[in-house]
């Protein structure tokens, strides 16, 4: 797994955990003890240490003296566990996960992957209610759920909070990302690089039964360019490797597009494989650009195309909704990140044999 936090952040989280599981009580261990210790200089322990204040594990008894172990105020919540039902297992290495975990520990409730992912469940709404129905839990996070399964959790009495997917429809607490206005950044300057056969490869349930509103929003932009939109823009495959890589051949057998978005970084990274195994060249033979970051693209040269939102805000709006719930306050609001374009460099001008319409 990838770890983009800080030294001084990994040494924070590492005491923090040793705090949640009681290794020290009363007093903190001096600094010169947890330098030894770590293996970190001083000026990163003291940093950790008043991170630590700031959160309210430990509070200065000045200078020279050693911390006073405390608890947040928040500790009088009442413990809860929360059940997250995941897209796909390999979701649950997202930072912003991690950040969650531990700030729900430092109130005392605990957060539980489930065991089944809404891959492994086929996206099936009866599938997922005979595998939810079987758990007891405070609280439900479901992860880039459809529309028809939002729905079902919304209904139920256990709260629960959409993370992605089809909520902007469906009466649900959770949060998004508002990426439009990014992504028609994106395709204007796709036109005016010469790009006309563009596409967008994103999953099935955002294409199925109708494509969602940021994949309407995607065909309407092109359309607005004066490009004719159909199927071809927004392609059918099937929720596995052998069908992305069927698509790809489809797409790059008769009228190989010039342009791609890929709605996730695996995506992403997997058509890079595929582009490199058929000898084209990014950006010359074909562009593309990722509609999220991702902690790999940073060692990724050329400078990776994609729309940015921070990702730190996931987290906080997940936590303030927990927090209103535990308290007996429920809410259903719904809140979107704004995403901007980043151009990076993996796009570039049209190749001339592609410049023509459709």
């Amino acid at each position: 797994m990838l770890n983009t936090s800080t030294v001084t952040e990994q040494v924070a989280a590492h005491l923090r955990e040793d705090l949640s599981r009681g290794r020290w009580t009363g007093l903190m261990p001096g600094r010169d003890r947890l330098v030894a210790e770590l293996g970190v200089n001083g000026r990163t322990i003291e940093k950790a240490l008043t991170m630590l204040e700031q959160e309210g594990l430990l509070r200065s008894q000045g200078a020279g003296r050693r911390r006073l172990i405390t608890r947040p105020q928040s500790k009088s919540l009442k413990s809860l566990t929360i059940q997250l039902l995941l897209y796909e297992e390999g979701e649950r290495r997202q930072p912003f996960l991690l950040d969650l975990i531990h700030e729900l520990r430092k109130l005392g409730i605990t957060m539980v992957f489930s065991s089944k992912t809404l891959v492994d469940l086929k996206m099936d709404l009866n599938k997922v209610i005979r595998h939810v129905e079987g758990i007891e839990t405070d609280m439900w996070l479901v992860q880039s759920a459809s529309g028809e399964i939002l729905e079902w959790f919304a209904s139920q009495p256990v709260p629960a909070y959409a993370i992605f997917g089809r909520l902007a429809s469906v009466n649900i607490a959770g949060v998004g990302t508002l990426k439009s206005p990014a992504m028609e950044q994106a395709v204007r300057r796709l036109v005016a690089l010469g790009h006309r056969r563009i596409v967008m490869m994103t999953r099935p349930e955002r294409r199925s039964p109708n494509p969602g509103l940021f994949e309407r929003q995607f065909l309407e932009s092109l359309a607005a360019s004066g490009i004719t939109v159909g199927n071809y823009n927004l392609p059918d495959w099937d929720n596995d490797v052998t069908s992305f890589r069927k698509c790809l051949d489809s797409l790059f057998t008769h009228t190989p597009p010039s342009a791609l978005f890929f709605s996730e970084p695996q995506l992403y990274v997997s058509a890079l494989h595929y582009f490199c195994a058929r000898g084209l060249r990014v950006p010359k033979d074909v562009s593309m650009i990722c509609h999220d970051a991702d902690p790999v693209f940073d060692w990724q040269m050329p400078v990776v195309s994609h729309l940015h939102w921070d990702r730190k805000l996931l987290a906080r709006h997940v936590l303030r909704w927990v927090k209103q719930v535990a308290r007996g306050k429920a809410s259903r609001r719904q809140t979107l990140i704004k995403a901007d374009f980043v151009e990076g460099e993996t796009i570039g001008p049209a190749p001339k044999l592609r410049r023509e319409s459709k």
